[in-house]
């Protein structure tokens, strides 16, 4: 589909009609380390928008950012909050649902094989 498909569909990235819009009536204030854009309306500056790069995931935007989005903090991100502290690490999009997804062992997904019934297990049955 490629290009076609970004001229009328908005779940596979930004589509035509908010590229224009976001060109026209906004304001890049930043990009952060994914490529996703930060927009922020020329009028009304409480306005603030994102344009994702690839799909439309909002577990891909950093936490700093997504502060601002909201309005939590009204500096950009690097300059409002402190610097990353060396323990922490760097922020991760939501993997429920693919390959790199938690799965326990025992799971069926898993990566171990379950272990074999041991017997103990007794079912109850009514008096």
């Amino acid at each position: 589909m490629g290009l076609f498909a970004n001229a009328f569909t908005w779940w596979n990235g930004a589509s035509w009609g908010t590229t224009i819009f976001s060109r026209r009536n906004g304001e890049e204030v930043g990009r952060d380390d994914s490529g996703n854009i930060y927009f922020k309306h020329r009028k009304d500056a409480a306005r603030r928008w994102v344009m994702y790069t690839g799909n439309n995931d909002s577990s891909r935007i950093p936490p700093g950012w997504n502060a601002w989005l909201r309005g939590t903090i009204d500096g950009l991100p690097d300059a409002a909050l402190p610097q990353r502290r060396a323990f922490e690490l760097p922020p991760q999009a939501n993997v429920t649902g693919s390959p790199d997804a938690y799965r326990p062992s025992g799971s069926l997904g898993g990566a171990r094989v379950r272990p074999a019934a041991t017997g103990d297990y007794q079912a109850w049955k009514p008096d």
